[in-house]
C-alpha cells in the first residue's frame, strides 16, 4: 500500500517522468531482511532478491559474517586453507519461491550488527560467469537471557616478558593495542562472541595508566603494573586480572593512513596506500591490510604499505572497503583506518 501511495503521488509530474521515478531498482539488491532490521538469532527469514537489470543469473549464495569480520567467503574454493572460509547460508536458484531466494536461517550464535552478504553467478555463454553482490547490515538479538561472561584467555593475564605473547613477530611493549576474547552463555544453550561494544559489551579498566580502554572495545598497554579489565553486558558482569611487564622504553603508537576514499571504473588496478601513516620516533613500520566490506577481491602485497587489487565488474556502483594497521618495530599498534573503494560499471 505504501509503495502504490507513492507511485500515486509521483504521478502528479508528468507521465514520462512519472515512468521513470516508479521503475525498479536496477541494480541486484536484497530487499527482505531490510536493511537494518531486527532479526532473532535462531529465526527464519525469507530472503528475497530484485534482480534488477542483471539477465543471466543462475544463483545466489547468502553468506552472514559480522560487520567488522576481516575474513570474508572464499567464494569458488571452500577447500583453500590458511583462513577460515565462511559457510554459504543458503544458495538461491530460478526454481525457489521466490526466485533465488526463500528461508534464510539466522546464525544461531549471532549478536549485533551483522552483514548477510547476497552473490550472484551471472552466466555470459561462452566467456563463463561473472558475479554481482549486494550486502546489508542488520542488527541480531538473541531471544535467551544472558547467564554468565567469561574470557578466553589465560587468567590472570600475564603481558609483556612473563607472557611473551607476540603480533607481527614483536613481544608485548608500552603501546600496543589489542582485544580481549570475550564469551557470553545464554540460556539457550549457546555461546556468543561479544568482545566489541557493537553486541553491546562495556569496558572498564582500574588503572587506565596501565590498560588504557579504547573506541571499539580495544585494550592499549600504556605502562607497567596490574590493572583490572571489567566487563558489563545485559546486566552481567565479569573481570579479568592483568600483569603487565614490559620494556619501559618510552614509545608512542604509530597512526594508521589508509588514503583517501576513490572511485573507480570496474576492470582498472586499484592501489590502497598507506604511505601517509607515521610513526612519531619514526620507527620503521610493518603493515596488515585487510578487506571488510564487499564481495572478496584477490588482495596483492597486503603487508606492503601499497597493496592493490583488480576492480572487478558490476552492474552498478558497489563499495568495497578496506582496513589497515600499522605496528612500529617495537611493536605498538595503531588504531585501524579505512578507506572505501567505490566501483563504477
Amino acid at each position: 500500500m505504501k509503495r502504490d501511495a507513492r507511485i500515486r503521488t509521483l504521478c502528479l509530474v508528468p507521465f514520462a517522468a512519472c515512468l521513470a521515478m516508479a521503475s525498479p531498482v536496477h541494480a541486484f539488491t536484497i530487499t527482505e531482511p531490510a536493511a537494518g532490521a531486527t532479526l532473532t538469532a535462531g529465526s527464519t527469514v525469507i530472503a528475497h532478491v530484485d534482480l534488477g537489470k542483471d539477465t543471466g543469473i543462475v544463483k545466489v549464495r547468502y553468506y552472514w559474517y559480522g560487520e567488522q569480520d576481516e575474513v570474508l567467503v572464499e567464494q569458488d574454493d571452500s577447500t583453500t586453507t590458511g583462513f577460515i572460509v565462511a559457510p554459504i547460508a543458503m544458495i538461491g536458484s530460478a526454481e525457489q519461491e521466490p526466485a533465488f531466494g526463500g528461508p534464510l536461517k539466522v546464525p544461531s550464535n549471532g549478536i549485533g550488527p551483522m552483514r548477510l552478504l547476497a552473490v550472484a553467478e551471472v552466466s555470459r555463454g561462452r566467456l563463463g560467469t561473472r558475479s554481482v553482490f549486494d550486502e546489508i547490515i542488520v542488527k541480531v538479538e538473541p531471544s535467551a537471557a544472558l547467564t554468565t561472561i567469561d574470557f578466553e584467555t589465560d587468567k590472570p593475564l600475564q603481558l609483556g616478558r612473563a607472557g611473551q605473547s607476540s603480533a607481527f613477530g614483536h613481544v608485548d611493549s608500552l603501546g600496543k593495542v589489542f582485544e580481549l576474547p570475550v564469551v557470553a552463555d545464554f540460556v539457550d544453550g549457546i555461546t556468543r562472541r561479544i568482545s566489541t561494544p557493537a553486541s553491546g559489551t562495556n569496558y572498564e579498566s582500574s588503572s587506565p595508566e596501565v590498560i588504557r580502554v579504547l573506541p571499539g572495545g580495544l585494550l592499549q598497554i600504556v605502562g607497567n603494573g596490574k590493572a583490572t579489565v571489567t566487563v558489563t553486558n545485559r546486566g552481567k558482569q565479569a573481570s579479568l586480572e592483568m600483569d603487565v611487564n614490559v620494556n619501559e622504553e618510552p614509545n608512542q603508537p604509530p597512526a594508521a593512513d589508509a588514503g583517501m576514499n576513490q572511485s573507480v571504473k570496474a576492470g582498472s588496478r586499484v592501489k590502497l596506500s598507506g604511505l601517509k601513516s607515521r610513526d612519531s620516533e619514526g620507527d620503521a613500520l610493518y603493515y596488515s591490510w585487510s578487506q571488510v566490506r564487499g564481495s572478496k577481491v584477490p588482495l596483492l602485497d597486503a603487508n606492503n604499505s601499497e597493496a592493490s587489487f583488480l576492480a572487478p565488474p558490476v552492474s552498478e556502483p558497489r563499495t568495497y572497503r578496506f582496513k589497515l594497521r600499522v605496528t612500529d618495530n617495537k611493536g605498538a599498534d595503531s588504531l585501524p583506518a579505512f578507506v572505501d573503494v567505490t566501483v563504477e560499471p
